[in-house]
């Protein structure tokens, strides 16, 4: 442990000591807009030049080479890149905008150099005043002592701001001054252009021509040249760069009369990019200095940058021999440090070894010491082990005892409803129904207790398999006549296929009929209905095996859950179906005793391929038995076919219209025909599984709501919350009947609004007198908001969500009272409800439909403003928004028993 200590300690010391001399990295992009001129390659030069004086400054530089879209391209890979400073010379003023506002927008400082955009949103400028340049070139023009000055003004090809300011500086002095007579702007230079303008040209009575950089001013100069026109004009320039082509050197030689000195602003930039790094505010305009050179002070300017030069070249190699000096000194610095930190290491491992001897010592005594505690820890734990696997033992033997208890009494059970049976045989009976929802319910009852008998004797290996000689077409056909029924009453596809109808295979017919049973089971169980079932022999001769595909066109299975679908108790992510979890590992261990094995795949549905050998070399001779054995469930198989009872309800919802209305929202079929049978006497029913629940309560607008927790997609606390939060649906009791009768359960039924929560097994007498009462309690309170309509809408604060529909209801009456053209159409829409779906709830809530609840509003409004008020009767008619003064006496009439002005005169008489 010390050893790797001091190796850390070690290893962090030099590698602090290879970087201690380096400061913090600032990573600063330049995107240059133009890469061939001069004037660009020394503003690049002197960036460099300045950047090196920084060993923390790391200066990338991309060209976009007069492409817009290229540059836009650069400035997004600085962005990606996360630049510290982006430095841009735009090509142009709009189009480059959004992406430089995206980079300042994001929080990198952007710098811009030379040129200008259409924005303000960058963090500073460096470069000349552009318009001052124009300035001082006209300035100088104009001083000559000429009168009457013609100027030719030669722009670039770009539309970039220094040509733009240039121009307006330029000619804000030409304007100023007496002696400049006119200037000529010549757009797009181009040598072909200048050309034939010259041709055109007066000259005697042009003076002089002003170019805006010194490259156009050398291309002009060479134009008038080979014309001979030269000596006829004076040029002026901007840039004033030294070299062969420069302004200097051409003011020197006598093309050019004057250049006014542009500096770039490189080294200017990197300056102030640091101090932006280092968080200083920096003046947003940052304006460099510029000067006229003329034949005056050409040749001092001209030794000025020569000296320059040679200082940044004899800078440069400086520069380089420092960094080559401290190259060698961090190599030297560290090889001593290494040889230190060694001598350190050796030194502390003798003291370490010495150190350890100590220790180990010491350590095996308290090893003997815990070696002993653990032996006595083992000891215990072994002893709890088995007494937890002796109270184990005792309680599954009594989980087993009780399973087998259960099967007598559902003998018993199932025996008297197989006499019932064969005395109804041929007859009618009103009982059919609930005869067949208890054979049914019993066979799949016997089904789980013997799942439950089987996993037991799995897991304790008592299974001796009983194989016979078996034919497997006949024998699946046989298994599968339980689920014809099923799949003719829900319109499944059940179909049986094989490749070879006379295939005899060795098996436990006990056995594999219990996993052809789990497997249908599920398919039946997850294939919606009008699905498709398929059983597909394939007997493969050439490997002596066959195999069982179960195929079926459900949910599926979640690709990340088939390695743990035959473990047992495990459920499905999207099974919301209620199982015990172990039919699908019983199957498993059923196969594997037959030496095959079982596969499942999910695509468009699932598929189980169940492989078996169909030879019996895999078996002993004790387990292949000559006669097929006769052990057969305990249940009949077949269901008695009584004469068909016409007293079934159907579940349309059809009949009486005054009769309540029950919304039934189960999932499963044999409780939800139960329901409907039975509570189809009584009130209008419909049914759902729970898919559509809610499309059908919006549809329908039942009386009451019977509703399942565990249902397909949504279970029904989201239901049951949903349907009081919606105002078509708020003022329908909802009872819910589920299995689970947990604390929990229960109060998460109450919180999402039910009315009542009633758990499995229930009490068809206790369901229906909860309804009843339920019922009741509705017509009570309708009879309440019947009575107290008026003082409900005077009321500030509401109990419920019912007053609150009334009192919105009675507000959008009555500020639409005086309009006769207010229809039920246009309140349910001011409701945003149908017409069809305000009517129910007005109905359901005060047992009137909607026309008459707005025609008595008007008419008690009425009421009031013969007795209040001194309007007459045609006055309250239109203010009650009754479109003709008859139609409202008559309406007046009919609800009250006089005419409006006898019931004002009978009630002036009274008061």
């Amino acid at each position: 442990m010390l050893t790797r200590k001091l190796f850390y300690i070690l290893f962090s010391f030099l590698l602090f000591s290879c970087n201690n001399h380096e400061s913090e990295k600032i990573y600063i992009g330049f995107s240059q807009c133009i890469s061939s001129d001069q004037w660009r390659k020394d503003m690049n030069h002197s960036m460099m030049v300045q950047t090196s004086l920084y060993p923390n400054i790391n200066l990338k530089i991309s060209e976009a080479n007069r492409s817009v879209e290229k540059q836009i391209s650069q400035i997004e890979d600085f962005i990606e890149e996360d630049v510290d400073v982006l430095l841009v010379s735009p090509l142009e003023t709009k189009k480059i905008v959004p992406v430089i506002e995206r980079a300042y927008e994001k929080g990198i400082p952007v710098i811009l150099i030379d040129r200008k955009i259409d924005s303000d949103k960058y963090t500073a400028f460096v470069g000349a005043d552009n318009i001052a340049v124009g300035r001082m070139a006209a300035s100088y023009i104009a001083s000559s002592a000429a009168d009457n000055i013609s100027i030719l003004e030669i722009k670039g090809t770009d539309n970039s701001s220094p040509t733009i300011e240039r121009s307006l500086g330029f000619n804000q002095i030409a304007k100023e001054v007496d002696n400049i007579e006119s200037v000529f702007t010549i757009e797009n230079y181009t040598d072909d252009q200048f050309s034939r303008i010259l041709d055109t040209l007066d000259t005697t009575k042009t003076d002089y021509v002003f170019s805006f950089n010194d490259i156009l001013a050398r291309s002009a100069w060479q134009v008038a040249e080979n014309k001979g026109l030269a000596d006829d004009l004076k040029f002026v320039g901007v840039d004033g760069l030294v070299g062969p082509d420069g302004g200097i050197n051409m003011i020197l030689d006598g093309r050019l009369q004057a250049t006014v000195l542009y500096p770039t602003g490189g080294a200017e930039a990197i300056k102030l990019a640091r101090r932006v790094y280092a968080g200083e505010q920096v003046p947003k305009n940052n304006s460099l200095n510029i000067t006229l050179i003329d034949k005056l002070n050409a040749d001092i300017m001209k030794n000025q940058y020569e000296k320059i030069n040679e200082q940044q070249l004899e800078l440069e190699k400086q520069l380089l021999a420092i960094e080559q000096q401290e190259e060698k000194y961090y190599v030297q610095n560290n090889l001593l440090k290494i040889a230190m930190a060694l001598l350190a290491v050796i030194l502390s491992l003798a003291i370490y070894s010495i150190y350890s001897i100590r220790i180990i010592r010491r350590k095996n005594k308290e090893l003997q010491l815990t070696n002993e505690k653990v032996v006595n820890q083992r000891n215990k734990i072994k002893s709890i082990a088995e007494e937890i696997k002796r109270v184990n033992k005792a309680k599954i033997n009594f989980f087993t005892g009780v399973s087998h208890e259960f099967k007598t009494p559902l003998t018993l059970i199932m025996s008297s409803l197989e006499s019932i049976y064969m005395d109804l045989k041929g007859h009618k009976s009103r009982h059919q129904s609930d005869l067949d929802v208890i054979s049914r319910n019993s066979k799949r009852l016997l089904r789980l207790i013997n799942n439950l008998l089987d996993f037991r004797r799995i897991e304790d290996e008592e299974f001796n398999l009983k194989v016979s000689k078996t034919n497997l077409l006949e024998f699946s056909e046989k298994v599968s006549m339980d689920f014809k029924k099923e799949a003719k009453k829900r319109s499944i596809s059940f179909e049986i296929s094989s490749n070879d109808k006379d295939l005899n295979v060795y098996i436990d017919r006990n056995l594999m009929d219990k996993v052809y049973f789990n497997l249908l089971s599920n398919a039946f169980k997850f294939t919606p209905d009008n699905g498709s079932i398929k059983i597909h022999l394939d007997h493969q001769e050439n490997k002596n095996i066959v195999n069982i595909h179960f195929k079926d066109s459900g949910i599926g299975i979640p690709e990340n859950e088939k390695g743990q679908l035959f473990k047992p108790f495990f459920k499905a992510a999207n099974n919301n179906k209620k199982s015990s979890g172990i039919g699908l590992n019983i199957t498993k261990q059923f196969v594997e005793l037959h030496k095959g094995n079982i596969e499942v795949n999910s695509h468009q549905g699932t598929e189980f391929v169940i492989s078996l050998p169909t030879t019996k070399d895999q078996f002993s001779s004790d387990q292949i038995i000559s006669t097929v054995d006769n052990e057969q469930p305990i249940y009949f198989e077949d269901d008695f076919e009584l004469e068909e009872n016409n007293d079934l309800i159907p579940a349309s919802g059809e009949g009486d219209q005054d009769q309540y209305s029950i919304l039934i929202i189960e999932d499963n079929y044999d409780l939800s025909r139960f329901l409907n049978n039975k509570l189809g006497k009584k009130y209008r029913t419909y049914l759902s599984d729970g898919s559509d629940a809610l499309e059908k309560a919006f549809e329908h607008i039942p009386d009451i709501i019977i509703c399942d927790i565990n249902l397909p997609g949504k279970d029904g606390f989201e239901i049951c919350e949903t349907l009081k939060k919606d105002l078509r649906t708020s003022h329908i009791p909802t009872i819910i009947l589920t299995a689970l009768g947990d604390r929990e359960s229960y109060l998460k039924g109450l919180k999402s609004g039910a009315d009542l929560y009633l758990t499995k097994p229930f009490s068809f007498a206790i369901l229906l007198q909860s309804l009843k009462s339920l019922l009741y309690n509705r017509e009570k309170l309708r009879y309440y908001y019947t009575n107290n309509l008026f003082k409900l809408e005077k009321e500030n604060k509401f109990s419920n969500s019912e007053q609150e529909f009334i009192s919105r209801l009675n507000n959008l009456i009555k500020d639409h009272l005086d309009h006769s053209d207010f229809t039920v159409e246009k309140l349910a829409e001011e409701l945003n409800v149908s017409r069809v779906q305000l009517y129910r709830k007005v109905k359901a809530l005060l047992g009137m439909n909607i026309s008459d609840y707005i025609n008595n509003y008007k008419l008690e409004n009425a009421k009031m403003y013969l007795e209040e008020t001194d309007l007459s009767v045609s006055e309250i008619a239109y203010k009650c928004g009754f479109s003709t003064p008859n139609y409202f006496s008559t309406s007046f009439k009919n609800k009250y028993g006089a005419s409006p002005a006898s019931y004002r005169k009978s009630y002036n008489n009274s008061n």
